[in-house]
């Protein structure tokens, strides 16, 4: 199993707004590939201005199908929602 670690910018103030959308958009997309296992919203608390999407992937296999026409296809979607995240991977090593 795969972690997609991304970690977007959102004003505090615009998150409910910014979330709906996204999950309107990238969470409704994400459900429909295969290998996509599920998907976390977390907001830091050192940072509220900082929202990380963690999403489980059953391989990178599976995350890496996703074709960059599709991600542009998505993110046109999001509209002036769009954040670039940083994006980082885990791999899971043991589950408890």
């Amino acid at each position: 199993m795969v972690i997609e670690f991304l970690t977007f910018a959102v004003d505090l103030a615009d998150q409910e707004d910014w979330l709906a959308v996204e999950e309107g958009e990238w969470s409704r997309f994400l459900e429909t590939r295969p290998g996509f296992v599920r998907k976390e919203m977390w907001r830091s608390r050192d940072d509220p201005d900082t929202v990380h999407a963690v999403i489980w992937w059953d391989s990178v296999e599976s995350w890496k199908a996703i074709t960059p026409d599709e991600v542009r296809a998505v993110d046109e979607r999001m509209g002036r929602w769009l954040r670039e995240p940083t994006c980082r991977s885990y791999d899971v090593v043991r589950e408890t």
